[in-house]
């Protein structure tokens, strides 16, 4: 069984659900069920799905789960992008975010290349 906090990529993942709890409570309370739901589900999915990956018997389960988090950082991406287009976050900070969501995803793709 592997320990899923000794994983950088889910260190990354995990400190950038806490940035976007915490950029989204800036959002318009319109939002509450919309947007603000859904990047936070999709955040939490990433560090959630290394997590559950990491209690899986086979590289391969593993594996699975690393892709189900990268099909979640791209969502992330586009919701970021969302909320900028929407003028709910900076452009800047959209990059900023947007940067370290590719950190994620390059670490994921690896570390699922490892496995093979």
């Amino acid at each position: 069984m592997r320990d899923f906090r000794k994983y950088d990529v889910w260190q990354l993942a995990h400190s950038l659900v806490l940035e976007i709890y915490n950029v989204t409570k800036t959002f318009p309370r319109e939002e509450s069920f919309g947007l603000t739901g859904q990047i936070r589900r999709a955040v939490l999915s990433i560090p959630t799905n290394i997590s559950e990956g990491c209690g899986r018997d086979t590289d391969a389960d593993f594996r699975r789960f690393l892709q189900i988090a990268q099909g979640s950082s791209h969502e992330v991406e586009y919701l970021v992008q969302l909320s900028k287009d929407l003028m709910y976050i900076s452009p800047d900070y959209a990059d900023e975010l947007a940067q370290k969501i590719n950190v994620i995803k390059k670490k994921l793709f690896h570390l699922s290349r490892k496995l093979v």
